[in-house]
C-alpha cells in the first residue's frame, strides 16, 4: 500500500483559504486554486466576461513576459497546466517537477494578482474566444445540452448565454472595462480563493510556499455569491431529442443540505456501477441500453441537476417506457438499501485518494477543502428528490410498467481491495515478458503486452474493450488502470497502478480476452457509437493507425482463430519477486505464442498526405516527423527540437497568428517510433496555410539553436527524463516505447548520455535536413491534401 497522505488546513492573514497535501508516494508537485466565481457571477450585459477574464491571465505580466509566463515556463518543463470556467467557480492548476515547483507558484499567484490586461491583448485574446464561440456554437453536444435545458425557469442563468465573442465582449466599450476590473476586484482577492497544494514535501514545506506566495493576494474576505432563482417554476413542456438513440432524465434538486456534493457522488458511484443485480446490467440484460453514464450536471446554493445518459440500443423495445421505469424501481431499492454500500464507498474513496497523484489530490482538495465525509442526511435528501415531479422532460414518455419480476442485488465488494494471495502453483518464466528492474519496487508498477495480428480486426478489437469494462471499473475502483487499445495490426494491453492488486487484475483480463462475456459476444460488429469529437481530436486518435499503414481488410468473427495466429511480446517493471511469481502465474493464459521477431514498420519518405473526414466546417492538421532512425542521438536531438520549439510554436501561431485555440506541438512516440508532432485547428487558415505556418516555423529551427543557451536546455530535458523523479506511469511508458523499439533496459542511461553529448553543430545539420522539403513526414488532415 502507498504511504498515505496527510493534509492541513488553514487560512492566511489576508484570508486565503489554503489546504495542503502530502504525498510522499508522489514525483511532481500540484497547485490548483479556485476562485468562487464563475459565469453566473457576471452580468447578462456581458456575456462571457468571466470565462475571457480566465484567458487574459495568461498572457504575461510585467514581471513575466512572453517566455516565461506559466504556460511557457511549464511546457519547458514537461509539465501539465490548465483552466476551467463553470457557473460558480473558476479553477487554475498546474502540476511541475518537484524542482521548480516554486517558480511555477510564483509564476501563478503573480499573473493572478498583477494580470497585464492592456487593450491591445484584450482583442487578440477575443478572437480566440470568438472561434471557440464558433466551434462551441456548432458542436451537436452543446446545442443538444442547450435544448435539453429548456424546461428550466427562463430566469436561471442555466438558460442564458454565457460563450463569449467578438459581439459580447465589447472591448473598446468604458463601460466593459469598468465591468472587467469591477468583476476583477470583487472576486479575485483572497478571500475569495481556495489554494491547494500537493506533492512529496512535509506538510511545514509546504504550508512555506503557501505563506510566500499566497501573500500575492490583497487581502479580502468571502463575498456572498446571488442565489439563483429556483430550477423549476413552470410546468415542464416536453421536447424531443434530436439523436433518437439518446435518452435523458434529468432531476432538478431543491433546498439539498450541506454535504450534497458527496451524496450525489455516492449516488452516481452506484448507479454507474456495471455488477449483475444493478442498473447498468438489468437495462443491458433486457437488450435496451448500449451504456449508462450518471453524472452532476451542476450544483449550487442546495440545487442540484442530476443527469442519468442513455445510449439506447439500436431496436430498444420500448425503451421510452421502460428505461425511466426501471430506473425508478432502482431508486426505489437503491433508498431501501444504500447504507450497507457506506463502508465500501469509504474505501474506495481512500484507495482513490491513496493513489492520486499530485494534480487531482491538488484539485479534489481545492473543491473540497472542509468535505466531512458522507452525510446520510444529505443523501436521504437527494434521493426524496429524485421522483418523476423533478424529470427535466425531453419526451412525453409514460413512467409506467410492470417491474416486480426485476430482483435488484446490491454490489458485492471489490475484490481487487482484499489483500492479494499468492500463488502455490509454480511457473516458468516467460522468455517473452521481459522484467525490467529500472524502476524500483515501491508499491507501484507497470504491465504491457502487444499482439501482432496477421491483419487489423477493429471490430473485434471493439468488442474485445466492451467485455474489459466491467473489469476496467472496478480496477480503477482499486487503483489499477486497464486499458485495451486497437492501432494497426495491433492490440495492446496495459495494466498500471498498485502492485498488489494488479496480477488479479491481468489474470481476470486475459480471461475475458480469450472468452469475453456472451453480451459482448453478441454485439459484434455493432458500429461504434460514440459522441462526435471536434476535429484535431478525431486525428490524434486515428494518427497511429494512419502512420502505421493500416487499411481496411476482411473482417471475422473468429476470435480464437485470430489469437491462434497472433505473436505477443511483454514488459513489466517495479515489480517484487513475489509479485513476479503472481504476475508470471497470470501470464499462462496470454494467448497467441511469443514473438520471434518484432513487426518492421515502412520507414515514412517523403510527403504522405492521409484524410479523416469530418463534418466540421475547421480546418485541423497534424504533421508528423519520424526520427530518421531509432539511434540514441536521434531521438535525443529530436526531443530536444520539441523542448526548444513547444513555446515558441504555441507562441507563433496561437498568440500572434491568432491561427485556433488548438495549437501545441512535442515528441511523440507510435508504436516505439519517435517523432517531432504538430497540430493545429483554425476556424479560418485553410489546410494548404496550415502547413506553410508550421513549415516556416520549422525553416526558423536553426535560429532557435542558435539563441539558445543549449548547456540549460539540455539539462531541463535530461531533468525531465530522469525516471527516478518521474511518475511511474510516465517512467513505465518510456520504458515500454523503448523495448517496442528494440533498446535494452539501459535505455535511460544511454539516452542521458546522448542528450548530454549533443553538439551545435550536428544539432544544426539535423535542423536543416528536418526543414528540407523532401524530409520524410505524415501529413493528416480533415480535408484534402493541397500539396
Amino acid at each position: 500500500m502507498p504511504n498515505p497522505i496527510s493534509q492541513r488546513s488553514l487560512t492566511l492573514s489576508n484570508g486565503l483559504n489554503v489546504v495542503l497535501v502530502s504525498a510522499p508516494r508522489s514525483k511532481r508537485c500540484a497547485a490548483a486554486l479556485r476562485v468562487a466565481a464563475g459565469s453566473h457571477d457576471v452580468s447578462p450585459r456581458w456575456p462571457g466576461l468571466a470565462h475571457f477574464l480566465e484567458h487574459l491571465f495568461f498572457l504575461g505580466t510585467e514581471r513575466f513576459g512572453a517566455d516565461e509566463t506559466l504556460m511557457a515556463f511549464v511546457q519547458r518543463h514537461s509539465g501539465q497546466v490548465n483552466a476551467s470556467t463553470r457557473e460558480r467557480t473558476t479553477d487554475f492548476f498546474f502540476e511541475l517537477p518537484r524542482a521548480v515547483f516554486a517558480d511555477g507558484l510564483e509564476r501563478l499567484c503573480e499573473m493572478l494578482a498583477h494580470p497585464r490586461m492592456t487593450i491591445p491583448d484584450q482583442l487578440r485574446e477575443r478572437e480566440v474566444l470568438h472561434a471557440e464561440f464558433i466551434a462551441w456554437s456548432r458542436d451537436h453536444a452543446s446545442r443538444d445540452l442547450l435544448k435539453r435545458l429548456q424546461p428550466l425557469s427562463a430566469l436561471h442563468p442555466l438558460r442564458w448565454f454565457h460563450a463569449g465573442n467578438r459581439f459580447s465582449l465589447p472591448v473598446p466599450r468604458q463601460g466593459f472595462q469598468d465591468a472587467l476590473k469591477a468583476f476583477y476586484r470583487r472576486f479575485y482577492q483572497a478571500g475569495q480563493m481556495t489554494l491547494s497544494l500537493a506533492g512529496p514535501q512535509s506538510l511545514d514545506e509546504l504550508e512555506k510556499l503557501a505563506t510566500q506566495f499566497g501573500g500575492y493576494f490583497g487581502q479580502g474576505s468571502r463575498v456572498e455569491q446571488q442565489r439563483p432563482p429556483a430550477l423549476l417554476t413552470d410546468e415542464p413542456k416536453p421536447i424531443g431529442e434530436a439523436d433518437q438513440r439518446r435518452m435523458h432524465l434529468t432531476f432538478a434538486c431543491e433546498g439539498l443540505p450541506v454535504g450534497q456534493e458527496q451524496a450525489a457522488a455516492f449516488l452516481c458511484t452506484w448507479m454507474n456501477d456495471g455488477q449483475a443485480g444493478g442498473l447498468v446490467a438489468e437495462l443491458r440484460e433486457q437488450g435496451l441500453i448500449e451504456s449508462l453514464k450518471a453524472e452532476v450536471m451542476y450544483e449550487f446554493a442546495g440545487q442540484a441537476l442530476v443527469d442519468v445518459a442513455f445510449v439506447l440500443a439500436a431496436t430498444p423495445p420500448d425503451a421510452s417506457s421502460h428505461v425511466p421505469a426501471l430506473v425508478f424501481s432502482w431508486l426505489a431499492f437503491f433508498k431501501s438499501h444504500y447504507r450497507q454500500l457506506i463502508e465500501e464507498y469509504e474505501r474506495l474513496e481512500q484507495r482513490r485518494l491513496a493513489v492520486s497523484g499530485a494534480l487531482s489530490l491538488a484539485r479534489y482538495y481545492s473543491a473540497e477543502p472542509d468535505a466531512a465525509g458522507l452525510s446520510i442526511e444529505a443523501v436521504d435528501a437527494l434521493l426524496s428528490q429524485l421522483t418523476p415531479a423533478a424529470l427535466l422532460r425531453t419526451r412525453a414518455e409514460p413512467l409506467a410498467c410492470d417491474t416486480s419480476s426485476v430482483g435488484w442485488r446490491l454490489p458485492e465488494p471489490n475484490p481487487f481491495l482484499k489483500p492479494a494471495t499468492a500463488s502455490t502453483t509454480p511457473t516458468l518464466p516467460l522468455a517473452k515478458l521481459t522484467f525490467s528492474s529500472a524502476l524500483p519496487a515501491n508499491g507501484e508498477a507497470a504491465l504491457y503486452l502487444r499482439w501482432t495480428l496477421v491483419t487489423a480486426q477493429p471490430k473485434l478489437a471493439r468488442m474485445l474493450e466492451e467485455s474489459l469494462k466491467p473489469l476496467t471499473a472496478q480496477a480503477s475502483q482499486a487503483g489499477v488502470t486497464l486499458a485495451f487499445s486497437a492501432y494497426g495490426r495491433f492490440w495492446q494491453l496495459k495494466v498500471s497502478g498498485m502492485a498488489e492488486p494488479l496480477p488479479a487484475v491481468q489474470e481476470q483480463a486475459l480471461l475475458l480476452l480469450g472468452q469475453p462475456v456472451a453480451q459482448a459476444l453478441a454485439r459484434y460488429g455493432t458500429p461504434a457509437d460514440e459522441p462526435a469529437v471536434i476535429p484535431i481530436r478525431q486525428l490524434l486518435k486515428t494518427l497511429p493507425d494512419h502512420y502505421l499503414n493500416n487499411t481496411v481488410t476482411p473482417q471475422t468473427d473468429d476470435l480464437q482463430r485470430v489469437w491462434a495466429d497472433a505473436s505477443w511480446t511483454g514488459f513489466a517493471t517495479g515489480f517484487t519477486p513475489s509479485e513476479r511469481d503472481a504476475l508470471s502465474h497470470a501470464a499462462r493464459l496470454i494467448p497467441g505464442l511469443p514473438e520471434h521477431s518484432p513487426l518492421t514498420v515502412p520507414r515514412t519518405t517523403g510527403t504522405q498526405w492521409k484524410i479523416e473526414p469530418s463534418e466540421s466546417s475547421e480546418n485541423a492538421l497534424l504533421i508528423f516527423y519520424p526520427t530518421p532512425s531509432h539511434s540514441l542521438d536521434e531521438d535525443a536531438t529530436w526531443r530536444l527540437f520539441a523542448q526548444l520549439m513547444q513555446a515558441p510554436f504555441y507562441q507563433r501561431l496561437r498568440v500572434e497568428l491568432q491561427l485556433g485555440y488548438a495549437v501545441f506541438s512535442g515528441f511523440r512516440q507510435i508504436a516505439g517510433h519517435g517523432g517531432l508532432l504538430f497540430g493545429v485547428q483554425s476556424p479560418s487558415a485553410s489546410a494548404e496555410q496550415l502547413v506553410a505556418h508550421i513549415e516556416t516555423f520549422i525553416e526558423g529551427l536553426p535560429a532557435l539553436i542558435n539563441a539558445a543557451d543549449l548547456p540549460a536546455q539540455g539539462k531541463i530535458l535530461r531533468d525531465q527524463l530522469e525516471t527516478a523523479d518521474m511518475e511511474h506511469l510516465q517512467a513505465a511508458e518510456l520504458l515500454w516505447q523503448a523495448h517496442l523499439a528494440g533498446h535494452g533496459t539501459d535505455y535511460c542511461t544511454r539516452l542521458q548520455h546522448s542528450l548530454a553529448h549533443l553538439r551545435q553543430d550536428a544539432l544544426l545539420e539535423a535542423a536543416h535536413r528536418l526543414a528540407h522539403p523532401d524530409s520524410a513526414r505524415l501529413c493528416l488532415s480533415n480535408r484534402a491534401s493541397p500539396l
